[in-house]
């Protein structure tokens, strides 16, 4: 397969629970050997897609293929060639972590060296280990060696750091970026801006069942046309003032009382904006200057943040 070979192929994927429609006609491409990812807040139909491709649940229209095999037609097929990891995993607690690999692999015509695999996942301490004792991050750990057990071109991995605290994120996410290293295929959905930003190649924002934006994560934040970002608050809320007079401002965004410029020019706005204060004897609280992010491409179109809270 050369590099921009497609080994997903997503059409007009639908899924609905009575008059609640969760995908709305999602397409996409997934390239053989990259990082893919879904992002969006929780309830925008990451998961459900995602469950869709694995064969989890049955798509209401649309139709996708993986590395050829159509996922309603071939299934089985399909079931060959992926790995899943998702987050409702419920392992066999009492097994130990090298027993519930063995077992996994005694599925499958052929499968990868069970003690490779294990030192692979950073879990050759614990592969006598019972589940039950193990961390967040080493039971993630083991959840992604069991979809790896077979081999499979392209692994699914749900929402893989949720619940995990910052070192075992980084641990994962040096194991993500391992396996594409060894040329596998990953779609993952994320919540998270910094994860997404770190592992993807290509992300696909999703928002309300639709999918609003795919590119790379650079192309993303460059299409806001502006690399830094001006957040304040007035101190009195019911201020009414027009922000399009301040200097530099590429774009406007906001989230209830929270404003946002965006600039090019960082120095040239703030000093406009606490001109512009001064003058009308506004008060700024909160004010902070920070990079453009992945967050503020969501901001921007949709006037939400991807995480409320």
């Amino acid at each position: 397969m050369s590099s921009h070979e497609v080994i997903i192929q997503v059409q007009n994927l639908v899924k609905k629970y009575g008059d609640f429609t969760a995908v709305k006609g999602v397409e996409f491409q997934v390239r053989k050997g990259e990082v893919f990812g879904l992002l969006g807040p929780n309830g925008a139909g990451k998961t459900t897609t995602l469950e869709m491709l694995v064969g989890l649940r049955k798509p209401d229209d649309g139709t996708a293929t993986i590395g050829g095999f159509d996922i309603k037609s071939q299934l089985n097929k399909v079931k060959e060639v992926i790995g899943v990891q998702l987050q409702s995993t419920t392992l066999f607690e009492l097994l130990k972590v090298e027993e519930i690999l063995e077992l996994y692999a005694s599925f499958y015509p052929k499968h990868v060296s069970i003690p490779e695999l294990i030192e692979d996942m950073l879990l050759t301490d614990k592969r006598n280990s019972r589940i039950k004792g193990l961390s967040g991050g080493q039971k993630q750990r083991l959840a992604i060696a069991l979809a790896l057990v077979h081999d499979p071109w392209v692994i699914f991995l749900d929402e893989p750091t949720t619940g995990l605290d910052p070192q075992a994120r980084r641990t994962l996410w040096d194991i993500i970026l391992q396996l594409k290293e060894k040329g596998k295929t990953i779609v993952l959905t994320t919540h998270y801006m910094d994860e997404a930003h770190v592992l993807c190649d290509r992300i696909a924002i999703m928002d309300q069942g639709q999918l609003i934006a795919l590119d790379t994560p650079m192309e993303l934040v460059k299409s806001l046309q502006s690399d830094s970002a001006v957040e304040f608050r007035f101190e009195d809320e019911t201020v009414q003032a027009d922000l399009t007079e301040i200097e530099g401002v590429k774009q406007l965004g906001s989230q209830n009382d929270l404003h946002i410029l965006y600039t090019d020019d960082m120095q040239i706005t703030l000093t406009s904006l606490i001109e512009m204060a001064s003058e009308r004897q506004l008060k700024l609280k909160d004010l902070q200057t920070r990079t453009a992010t992945l967050e503020d491409v969501f901001i921007h179109m949709t006037g939400r943040r991807l995480r409320e809270g």
